[in-house]
């Protein structure tokens, strides 16, 4: 019985006299007859109206039916214009009780009950939810350790479900918090030394990370400055590799002293790849004529533009395995990476297509000929996001007093490990020493997709003497950087004050695209400092040394000995 008479008290609390309720007719069967009056009322008078154009009948010229047709027509629009509006006026003429007023026994509702009596109703997003104060009054909960304590029990027995903390809390901070201790208790292992506090959690809600139950710390350092395209740029990287900010500022040095670096960007297009079946191979190869027809790229490119205001078709490149036909379509994305962009203007081309060749099967999205976070050649060669070259010469005098060696044995230890060395491996793009080093610490330190490091770490580096065998000509060649300033992790709060440092926050609205097609150069240019600063140390005999100074902790060395 206590059971049952807490139940209805809060479902009483719960309740509240709905405005439809004083209707004649169910309010179902009311909008029905409205609906209908509406549409049947507008067909008449159109019926009327081209009547009177065929008899030449003045407009002004009307009748009773016509006069009640009117009148009709805007009773029924007033009364569905407001229909929308009820629950807001039922709000002010019928104020909700509170659920205080409902009963005389406070103690027989415990504030886990209040918690949950709305459960089931519309879930508020953090990011859009009111202020703490206001959602508590709101809720008429008061935010207890007590109560915590009951929604972890919940979430360890499996009642409520730990992803749907945040929207029924409305307070990011606290759903980690008892999600991370639901999680310590289910999985028996302790969280401490992983930080949850110090950290915006509404900023990452439905974009960034799901369920998060604290946040890593990653140290950025400062490599710089790089003195490239007649600019200086303090570089951070993040990244937990001792000697790897040090090296690459070392590269930096080097380039500054002997006069900077120069960089050309040569290519800007993100890239996806549907992969659609046919009933024959012949057919898919009629869709491939029809695609890379110049004749038909208009046509295409209208309907693929029309999805955004920034994505640009460029190309469409095909590649046939049977039935199977693959649709690599490249555009421009403006200052985002592009990934999303892309796949919405493949979407509207691929309803299009439909309609020409209604026997064509869409297999997926996405059929890895794009390629996406995977070394493939078609990447290497016809590259993705933006294609790079970056470029220097130093002089002897520097690669002697900065970096430590001589121009011969660079160029000889290019040859031998960064060219030979990648192809007896079967390198494909890894024609480097370590370029997937700087543009992983630069991708974490600036919110890119640390998984792109992959085809966007794809390098050549290039070395040779020049005037006579006295300075070094050192390049790197890029082809698939994929960079953006705009979306993702760009807008946390730590990584967009790393963009900011290198000026390239944000959207640039006078000339969309620029900061992500100057972001792509200076992530080239590091890793040209990084080529040339690690090559050096393993010409000089110094890398060992260098990494068992810096690269190793001394408080592990202890342990070990004790």
């Amino acid at each position: 019985m206590e059971a049952r008479r807490r139940e209805n008290k809060l479902k009483l609390a719960d309740e509240s006299v709905k405005a439809s309720d004083a209707l004649p007719l169910p309010l179902y069967l009311t909008n029905a007859f409205f609906f209908t009056l509406f549409f049947s009322v507008v067909y008449f008078l159109l019926l009327r109206w081209r009547e009177k154009i065929r008899n030449s009948t003045p407009l002004h010229v009307v009748t009773v039916s016509d006069i009640a047709a009117v009148l009709t027509f805007v009773a029924s629009f007033i009364y569905l214009l407001g229909f929308f509006g009820i629950g807001f006026v039922q709000s002010i003429i019928i104020p909700r009780a509170p659920l205080e007023d409902v009963t005389d026994d406070e103690d027989e509702i415990s504030d886990f009950d209040r918690l949950m009596v709305k459960e089931d109703s519309p879930k508020i997003p953090c990011a859009a939810a009111a202020p703490k104060s206001d959602y508590l009054k709101i809720e008429k909960i008061e935010v207890t350790d007590e109560q915590d304590e009951e929604i972890v029990k919940s979430v360890v027995e499996g009642k409520i479900p730990s992803y749907a903390l945040e929207s029924k809390l409305g307070d990011c901070r606290r759903a980690a918090a008892i999600r991370r201790e639901a999680l310590q208790r289910i999985t028996g292992k302790s969280l401490e030394g992983l930080p949850l506090n110090g950290f915006d959690y509404e900023s990452i809600l439905g974009q960034c990370c799901e369920m998060p139950v604290g946040y890593v710390q990653i140290p950025v350092g400062i490599a710089g400055p790089l003195l490239l395209d007649e600019h200086e740029y303090s570089v951070p990287m993040a990244t937990t590799e001792g000697c790897l900010v040090a090296s690459t500022n070392r590269g930096c040095k080097a380039i500054y002293a002997s006069g900077g670096a120069t960089s050309s960007l040569y290519r800007d297009a993100m890239t996806r790849a549907p992969v659609v079946r046919f009933p024959s191979a012949k057919r898919a190869a009629e869709l491939k004529l029809f695609l890379e027809d110049p004749l038909n790229f208009e046509t295409l490119s209208m309907v693929f533009n029309s999805s955004s205001r920034f994505g640009r078709l460029q190309s469409i490149k095909c590649a046939i395995a049977g039935k199977n036909l693959y649709i690599r379509f490249s555009c421009s994305t403006g200052d985002a990476m592009g990934m999303n962009m892309v796949s919405k203007g493949v979407q509207n081309t691929l309803d299009f297509l439909n309609n020409q060749f209604p026997d064509m099967d869409v297999m997926g999205i996405s059929g890895n000929y794009c390629s996406d976070k995977k070394p493939a050649a078609v990447n290497w060669i016809e590259g993705r996001g933006k294609s790079v070259v970056c470029e220097a010469v130093i002089t002897g005098d520097v690669v002697k007093k900065v970096l430590k060696t001589d121009v011969a044995s660079l160029v000889e230890l290019n040859m031998l490990k960064n060219l030979t060395g990648s192809a007896m491996a079967g390198a494909l793009g890894g024609f480097n020493a370590h370029a997937s080093n700087i543009v992983s610490a630069i991708y974490i330190a600036t919110g890119q997709d640390p998984a792109q490091n992959i085809e966007s770490s794809h390098c050549i580096t290039m070395m040779e003497a020049v005037n006579d065998g006295k300075d070094l000509h050192v390049s790197v060649t890029m082809p698939c950087i994929e960079v953006g300033t705009v979306g993702g992790g760009t807008q946390l709060a730590s990584q967009s004050a790393c963009l900011n440092l290198l000026g390239v926050k944000g959207a640039n609205k006078e000339a969309p695209g620029s900061n992500a097609r100057l972001l792509a150069t200076i992530v080239a240019g590091a890793v040209l400092a990084g080529e040339l600063s690690l090559m050096s140390a393993i010409a000089a005999g110094q890398l060992v040394k260098s990494h068992m100074k810096y690269n190793r902790s001394n408080k592990d060395v202890a342990s070990m000995k004790s």
